[in-house]
Formats: structure tokens, sequence, C-alpha cells
């Protein structure tokens, strides 16, 4: 019996990676693919140099009409997809703006999942089908002005006075946090690190704005800030105590990352590619020459190989086997090599690359972001580290 024949060549899936994917998979890909192309990049370039969001609120509602948020969850209106489809829309929403991706990660897999994680089920009927809905957006508070890479040593404190709680301190660089409607804030107790539900209409929250930003321009970002804010005693997250609360809920996150950084890498690879194609320099395209030829293959090569990252880590958390090693084994990766992709496509693209009439100096400017928030290189490396040595450095 003789072999069927090799589909033709396809340099925009050059490893053939849409075979591991289902109807229904593609599906999704497509649906997040063309509201992007719809609702995003028809305007990003002028959002990005504005250095605003406007419709966050709308975009937010439509968001929640795709499924886009929290769409890894079941129940409460969420789509209850798989993990490899939840990379996917992570993916083509980073194709169009870290910053969009950031928005639909900070809802589904920070603040939602800690509610759907930790949370009474009276908190989840109240908020977690309005925010799959986009009708109320979430934001998550665990990274302080002074502590970052290392969240025990939070300020942030909230005491008992009679059956109430009081909360105090100070969050910063919080995604979402100047338009949410609920923040889920970490706070040290006198029994440990706890999550609190804040609905951020409570006396004494306020959420200014960070502005003077050169990089997820196109994201609202803020600090929160907490001066005695008096909540029930039923604001507490019940199901967790301990920082393996909000740490569970960046792993989540992180894992959409790993897939959203390819989006990223992708858009600017193929900025490059199609621009080789068609800028000519001493009587031919430029993509007709061997250093060029070499750069596109070398970005190929490790987009390519970050996507099938990707995808084998989801296939992983849908069958429950994920483990937190191996998130970081995908962020430290992929967001490093999509920030390459990126400056290398920039090279391509010459004077052009630093326009915004292409995606590519946009990509390169947020990935530095995303380089640093949900765990810096460093953290990750450390994590190997220990994982492979058996010795913690951390310390």
């Amino acid at each position: 019996m003789s072999a069927a024949a090799a589909p033709p060549f396809d340099p925009r899936d050059p490893l053939g990676l849409d075979d591991l994917l289902e109807a229904e998979d593609l599906a999704i890909r497509e649906t997040v693919r063309t509201w992007a192309a719809d609702r995003v990049l028809p305007h990003i370039a002028d959002w990005y140099e504005r250095g605003e969001l406007p419709g966050v609120h709308e975009l937010a509602r439509e968001l929640g009409s795709i499924g886009a948020l929290g769409m890894s969850l079941s129940g409460y209106g969420c789509a209850g997809a798989s993990a490899v489809q939840y990379g996917l829309a992570c993916l083509e929403l980073e194709a169009a703006d870290s910053g969009i991706r950031s928005l639909v990660s900070v809802q589904g897999s920070l603040a939602m999942y800690a509610i759907w994680k930790f949370g009474s089920e009276e908190q989840k009927q109240q908020w977690l089908p309005r925010m799959a809905a986009g009708e109320a957006i979430g934001c998550f508070g665990l990274t302080e002005p002074d502590h970052g890479s290392d969240p025990a040593g939070m300020r942030t404190y909230a005491k008992k006075d009679g059956t109430d709680w009081v909360l105090t301190g100070r969050k910063m660089w919080i995604t979402n946090g100047s338009v949410a409607k609920v923040a889920v804030v970490w706070a040290q107790t006198d029994d440990g690190v706890r999550g609190f539900v804040v609905p951020t209409d409570s006396p004494g929250f306020s959420a200014p704005e960070i502005k003077h930003k050169w990089s997820l321009r196109a994201s609202v970002t803020s600090e929160l800030v907490m001066d005695e804010v008096r909540l029930p005693a039923d604001a507490v997250l019940p199901e967790v105590t301990g920082l393996r609360g909000p740490l569970s809920c960046l792993g989540h996150a992180r894992y959409g990352i790993v897939w959203g950084a390819m989006g990223a890498a992708r858009a600017s690879f193929e900025s490059a590619l199609d621009y080789a194609k068609s800028r000519e320099q001493f009587g031919k395209p430029i993509g007709g020459f061997q250093l060029t030829q070499a750069k596109l293959a070398d970005m190929a090569v490790e987009l390519h190989k970050g996507i099938l990252l990707a995808h084998h880590l989801g296939r992983r958390m849908d069958a429950g086997r994920l483990r937190p090693e191996q998130v970081s084994f995908g962020k430290l990766n992929n967001v490093r090599e999509a920030i390459e992709i990126c400056r290398t496509s920039r090279t391509i693209l010459g004077a052009n690359g630093i326009s915004l009439e292409y995606p590519v100096m946009r990509h390169a400017t947020n990935l530095e972001s995303v380089l640093t928030y949900e765990g810096t290189v460093e953290m990750h490396q450390l994590v190997l580290g220990k994982a492979l040595t058996g010795l913690d450095a951390f310390r």
C-alpha cells in the first residue's frame, strides 16, 4: 500500500500543528481571531499611541458574548472550554495586542478563577455569571509597591473588628484596576494570608490609574488603595489560607501567557515574512537574500516549537497532570523567544519596524512587561533550578 501524499508546505503552519486540533478547537480559534480582527486590529495602533483602552466595558461584554471570559471554568455562565481551547484564544488575543489578552487573563484566570476555586457558593453566584458575561470586570491585587517577586512580605493587612474585616494597604501594577467592579485582594491576617472579595465601590477603596507607561499602553493599569475598607465577614474567600491561594491563580494565568506570547511572536514574524517578500533592495525582494532567509528560518523554528510546547502543556493541564514547574518552563521559554522574534522581525523591517503602521515594535514593548509579570525570568529560572537540583536558591 502506498503512503498518502504529504500535504503542501504551509509557511504559516510549517509543522502541520493544526493537525493536532479538533474541529471545535479550530472553530473557537476562528471565532476569537475574527473578533480580534474586527474589533481590535483596526484601532489598536491608535489606542496604543494614545495610551488608552477606550470602550473597555463594551469590549468586555463582547468578549463575554463569545465565551472568552473564564472560558476554561465550568458552570456559572462560563464556557467550560478545554485548556487547549483557552490557550488558542490567548494566542489569538495577544496576536492582536498583549493588553487585550491581559484583560481576559486577569478577568478569567485570576479574579474569576480565585472566586471559582476558593470562594463560597454565595460569592460564586453573586459574581461569576456577571463576570463571565463581561458585565462586571474584575482585578486581582497581589503585587505591592515594595513586594513583587516576594509576595510573602506583603504589607496589606486585614484585621477583625467584631464580625467585620478592616482592610488597609496598597497594591501596584494592577490590570483592570480602575475599571473593575470587584477586586480579589490578598492580605496578611492574624491567621496567615487570606483573599478578600472587595466591591470597588466600598468606602475607602480607590484605584488611581497608572500613566506614562511605554508598555501595555492599550491596557488599564492601576494602583489599588485600601484605606480602612470595612468588609463583612463573608467577604473572605473561605476555602484557602496562605500563599497557595494566589500562587495557584498565578499558575493558571501563566499558562495562558505561554500561548499568548506566541501570538505576539506570530504577528511579528508574519509581518516580517510579508515585508521580506515585497520589499526590494539591490534589484530583488530582501527575502531572496541568504541572511534574511536565515533570520526567517530561525524565527519560524522558535515560533512553532513554542506553540508545540504550549499545546503539550495544554494537553497535560486537560489531563490533570500539569505541574507548576512545567508552567515555569513554558513561560520562561516562550516569552523570552517571543521577544527575540520581535527584535529580529524589526531588523527585517528596518526603519519601518519602529512605526506603528506595523505591529512589531508594539509587540516588542508589550512583551517587556509580559517578561516581568506573572514571575520574572529569574524567578522561573530558580523554580526550574530547584526542581532540577533539589536545592532551594531563593534565599
